[in-house]
């Protein structure tokens, strides 16, 4: 019988026991071969007696590469956690956009209480309260520009100029000021307010919403005419950090016009018409990028007026000569129903007119 040690292609022809046939049950084809799992154990591993001839890999290791990918994955998704949480703690988030709010405005009539003085344009500035004044846009002072808690100091000189450019705008452009086309007022609101302050063009009711003389100043050109010379204006401009997300600037101005008769250029048939306009200003981080205000509160004093003149479209100049006669605010019934309307009116101070020689 063959030893162990044997080789199996068995023993050479002539051997006792050589041959196929006794080694032909115990022969491996080359596919079991290759199937087979091969391991080798430690030698304290083959000392063993109850060693087990294949060790068995563990269900872990068979699914290493599932695993890693699902570990990948949770790692990812606490980053994204942490992310999303860090962004809400942190203290220096971008504030939420706040909602624009429509104007609020109002226009009062200044009624005199004689005639109106009227002259040469130089004269009656040097005889008024106006006298001392400054001409055009350079009446319209900025004041230093300084940081803020939440915005920085090129942030405040950008809601500065802003807000001077339209002061400038809707009180001195000569085109607007004529009943002209008013684009570059409009071009300076936030999106949000154009659609209001078309509609009070379109339709100017004095409503405390939609008369169009309280976002600019503007005349009849069919009634009236600026004189060839320079507007006179006195005022200032104050800027305060309303919250986190917003600017505050405050305008507040006396404007003087030297006014005429439409189509009448005679030197010494002037007058002289205060508007002395208040307005707030809101800025958000959106708008000065863009170039935009909002105008969120409009205050207007404007005369002499007669205090029945609708200024809800046009004011409406007393011109040199005339008076108000007398003329007072209607008066309101609380009884009747519907929506009482209430005329503001109030007395203009004869300190305010020009002292001509022939005036009141």
């Amino acid at each position: 019988m063959t030893g162990r040690g044997d080789p199996p292609e068995g023993t050479p022809d002539g051997v006792p026991g050589g041959g196929e046939d006794e080694y032909r049950s115990v022969v491996f084809d080359e596919s079991f071969v290759r199937a087979a799992r091969l391991q080798e154990f430690s030698a304290k591993e083959r000392m063993g007696e109850h060693a087990q001839a294949v060790r068995s890999r563990h269900a872990w290791a068979r699914a290493g590469a599932s695993r890693q990918a699902v570990i990948l994955i949770l790692l990812i998704a606490l980053a994204f956690a942490a992310a999303v949480y860090m962004g809400v703690r942190h203290p220096y988030q971008a504030p939420p956009p706040q909602t624009v709010e429509p104007l609020h405005s109002s226009v009062v009539p200044l009624a005199p209480r004689g005639e109106v003085p009227g002259g040469a344009p130089a004269e009656l500035f040097r005889n008024s309260p106006a006298a001392e004044f400054r001409t055009g846009a350079e009446g319209v002072t900025l004041p230093g520009a300084r940081r803020t808690q939440s915005f920085s100091e090129s942030q405040v000189m950008s809601a500065l100029t802003i807000a001077k450019e339209y002061v400038v705008t809707s009180a001195l452009d000569p085109g607007v000021l004529t009943g002209g086309p008013v684009r570059s007022v409009r071009l300076l609101l936030d999106p949000a307010q154009q659609d209001q302050f078309d509609q009070s063009f379109e339709h100017p009711v004095d409503d405390g919403r939609h008369a169009a003389t309280g976002w600019l100043t503007r005349f009849n050109p069919a009634e009236v005419a600026l004189a060839d010379t320079p507007v006179r204006v006195q005022g200032t401009l104050t800027l305060a950090e309303r919250s986190p997300a917003s600017l505050e600037v405050t305008a507040d101005h006396i404007f003087v016009y030297a006014v005429q008769r439409a189509h009448e250029r005679g030197p010494d048939h002037a007058s002289l018409f205060t508007v002395r306009r208040e307005t707030r200003f809101q800025f958000d981080r959106e708008d000065l990028r863009d170039h935009h205000l909002e105008l969120v509160q409009s205050a207007v004093l404007a005369g002499p007026q007669t205090c029945a003149a609708n200024a809800s479209g046009y004011l409406r100049p007393l011109l040199a000569g005339q008076s108000a006669k007398g003329d007072a605010p209607g008066g309101t019934d609380p009884y009747a129903p519907g929506r009482t309307t209430v005329s503001l009116c109030g007395a203009l101070t004869p300190g305010s007119q020009p002292r001509m020689g022939g005036g009141s």
